[in-house]
């Protein structure tokens, strides 16, 4: 199949990947756009993961007020060199990241710092769940076990910042933007916290 100037064009503009990049992803998925796109985040992940060592002390706060005044949030995105910091592409993730901060309330950055506690409560209230399901035909304690795990990813994916699927885009999630600006820039990126305010909420 023939891999059009165009198409390599329309996918460096979706993704911001360097060119060749983008002609040897549309290789690898035979001219699917879509599929070459997931070639190009699979590929950020496993670049993410190689510079997930190299220090990150620059960076910036990002704030995000919203609902009038009542909701707002704080969140440190850090990188390696002053001059990513101060990009405009660096500071609309930091915006970005505020914003779905602000949209999706997690309760956790990562799932590492979901605790033995959560985690343990979590998985006996699915498995209670699970039991009471096949109250009549009860399933076998593997089975049981791979479906209180199935759960428990869901739950990550809606409580953890990184799991969870991108307010603007939920064909990403946080990780896969995050390790998409760590490949355009080459930089190791880290969200590193956040809080989030709201009016009424405890302390």
């Amino acid at each position: 199949m023939e891999i059009t100037a165009a198409d390599v064009k329309t996918l460096r503009e979706r993704t911001g990947a360097p060119m060749m990049d983008c002609k040897r992803a549309l290789t690898t998925a035979q001219g699917d756009l879509a599929e070459a796109e997931l070639v190009l985040r699979r590929q950020g992940i496993a670049s993410a993961a190689k510079k997930a060592s190299r220090t990150a002390s620059e960076g910036s706060i990002g704030a995000y007020i919203h609902a009038g005044g009542k909701l707002g949030v704080l969140v440190e995105v850090a990188c390696e060199s002053d001059f990513v910091a101060r990009t405009d592409e660096f500071q609309q993730l930091v915006h970005d990241v505020a914003m779905h901060i602000a949209a999706a309330g997690p309760r956790f950055l990562s799932r590492e710092q979901v605790s033995e506690a959560v985690l343990a409560s979590e998985r006996e209230i699915y498995r209670q769940q699970v039991q009471s399901q096949f109250a009549n035909n009860p399933k076998p304690a593997a089975v049981v076990d791979k479906i209180v795990e199935g759960k428990l990813g869901k739950f990550f994916e809606e409580n953890c910042l990184l799991d969870q699927h991108f307010v603007k885009d939920d064909k990403m999630t946080i990780q896969e933007l995050v390790a998409s600006k760590i490949a355009k820039f080459g930089e190791n990126i880290q969200i590193r916290r956040y809080t989030r305010y709201k009016v009424g909420d405890e302390a």
